[in-house]
């Protein structure tokens, strides 16, 4: 039989699920300062689980799972829209954010890898969805993903066959960087770190 972990217990794994997406919202502001150094980056929102206070639910793993028991969200990734003038220059972006996330490395006990920030290309002015900013070293490069209709029709601009960005996905977006504001407008590790309680009776501020 499956025992309820202690309360101490529950606290320390949720302090980790704030500290993850503290670290998260420390590499949104990292790249995103790099890529507002470049002409056609004209705004940077971060969006997704990142920018919001932390729900209660079920996670997948043991022994929560099993018992059903609810404790905060574990943010998957790091998920930034920006807003781009042109895709002509899709590299450089890619490489800056290696490099801003290369350079977090030093201050911080573990990195954040490339992989976990994820890059949404929006059309400036018409807020079209274009693509992701690709991952890989090379266009093309080779991959599977790499076949999916559209892929690199603009090199580094990334397509995934059945994915749609939703106009919802902008809702509770906080935004980090506005060209026509004057640039960096707000940094995300200035957000609250909050887990929402579940109405059970345990929760609180984080």
């Amino acid at each position: 039989m499956t025992r309820k972990p202690a309360r101490a217990v529950i606290a320390t794994d949720e302090a980790r699920m704030v500290e993850r997406q503290r670290r998260f919202r420390v590499a949104a502001d990292a790249v995103t300062a790099a890529l507002a150094r470049f002409a056609e980056v004209e705004a940077v929102a971060l969006i997704g689980s990142v920018a919001r206070p932390l729900r209660r639910e079920v996670p997948r793993f043991a022994p929560y799972r099993r018992l059903g028991l609810p404790i905060a969200h574990e943010c998957g990734d790091v998920d930034l829209a920006v807003w781009v003038s042109g895709v002509d220059g899709l590299g450089v972006l890619r490489k800056a954010r290696v490099q801003a996330l290369a350079a977090l490395l030093a201050p911080q006990t573990s990195g954040i890898a490339d992989h976990e920030v994820e890059v949404f290309l929006l059309e400036a002015g018409t807020g079209r969805y274009l693509g992701r900013l690709c991952l890989y070293r090379a266009c093309p490069a080779g991959k599977r993903n790499c076949a999916a209709v559209g892929c690199g029709a603009a090199a580094f601009l990334q397509q995934h066959d059945g994915f749609s960005f939703w106009p919802d996905a902008l809702a509770g977006a906080v935004r980090l960087f506005d060209r026509a504001a004057g640039g960096i407008v707000g940094r995300a590790v200035e957000l609250p770190g909050v887990v929402l309680s579940d109405g059970g009776g345990w929760g609180g501020r984080a």
